[in-house]
């Protein structure tokens, strides 16, 4: 199996100010890229939690981390869940939170899950195999509204109307060829490098996993578990992550949340985090290059006060 290339690799280490005999977490552990190079860093008497909300990620952690015994802890869960899974492990305050969001290389190349449209495979699409609600379902009994409103809220497609008629048109829909010709009969087939049906894959995955609404929930958390002094990196993959991540900074950075015509603070907001860098850090031209994963990657990071 080939393992996820773990995106800004260095940079993630250095910016967490990994230090031995400290406690860290990776809220998407993944192919345990990051989280190797955490262990490593925090050697000796370093601990880290790994969460994921897929269980054969778990399953490749745990293979791949056979050599750091205890100083592991790996939990199959969705990272929405992040203060409860602490406090049941007693792993709380850390000295480091990691979030890579977005899809790894082992979910786009499992041909049975439809995450990539370069493969014909059922429309599934979720991280978490027990869950209900898949690809499939979304298209085949959404109403054509509704469709429209998700392709044009995760996915930012402008044909986001066409595209859900054509879908309704041509249901049921089971497989991701079947999505890619509705959505070509829509907007036309591919005339360069970008396949039309990209953005209504990003929408569906995001609905199905509920992305944004989970990260959202989860960001605030990570101020409850951070020890002063503590970082937070985050790294994102499409605009729409990474405008909550940037709002979520600045908000949480900032003392008074009042409106600018309130001239008496009367909201008793408090800054909890300081900005590390104001703008984000993308990969080197060499890792995108080497990675082209990592072209649209933005790693934005804080600290805790």
């Amino acid at each position: 199996m080939r393992f996820h290339t773990p995106v800004l690799r260095e940079e993630t280490i250095k910016l967490l100010q990994i230090q031995p005999g400290r406690r860290y977490i990776d809220c998407t552990v993944g192919t345990a890229g990051h989280a190797a190079a955490i262990l490593e860093a925090s050697s000796p008497g370093g601990q880290l939690l790994g969460i994921d909300a897929d269980p054969k990620a778990i399953e490749i952690a745990q293979k791949r981390l056979p050599s750091y015994g205890s100083t592991v802890l790996l939990v199959n869960d969705n990272f929405v869940h992040l203060e409860d899974i602490c406090r049941r492990y007693n792993f709380h305050p850390v000295h480091g939170i990691l979030f890579d969001l977005g899809v790894s290389l082992l979910q786009l190349e499992d041909l049975g899950r439809g995450f990539s449209f370069r493969f014909d495979a059922p429309l599934d699409m979720r991280f978490d195999p027990t869950q209900p609600l898949t690809a499939a379902t979304i298209v085949n009994t959404f109403s054509e509204a509704e469709i429209a409103l998700l392709l044009k809220k995760y996915g930012e497609e402008h044909h986001s109307r066409r595209i859900a008629s054509q879908i309704v048109s041509n249901r049921p829909i089971n497989t991701t060829l079947q999505l890619v010709r509705a959505v070509e009969r829509a907007v036309g087939a591919a005339k360069g490098r970008i396949q039309p049906a990209t953005r209504t894959f990003q929408a569906l995955r995001i609905a199905v996993n509920r992305e944004l609404v989970n990260l959202e929930a989860t960001l605030g958390q990570t101020i409850n578990l951070l020890h002063p002094g503590g970082r937070l990196v985050v790294i994102s993959y499409h605009s729409l992550e990474d405008r909550l991540v940037k709002r979520f900074l600045q908000r949480e950075s900032k003392g008074c949340l009042c409106p600018p015509d309130i001239t008496v603070c009367v909201c008793g907001h408090l800054p909890t985090l300081k900005l590390i860098r104001k703008k984000a850090i993308t990969p080197s031209a060499a890792e995108k290059e080497a990675n082209p994963r990592s072209r649209s990657a933005k790693l934005r990071v804080a600290e805790r006060l």
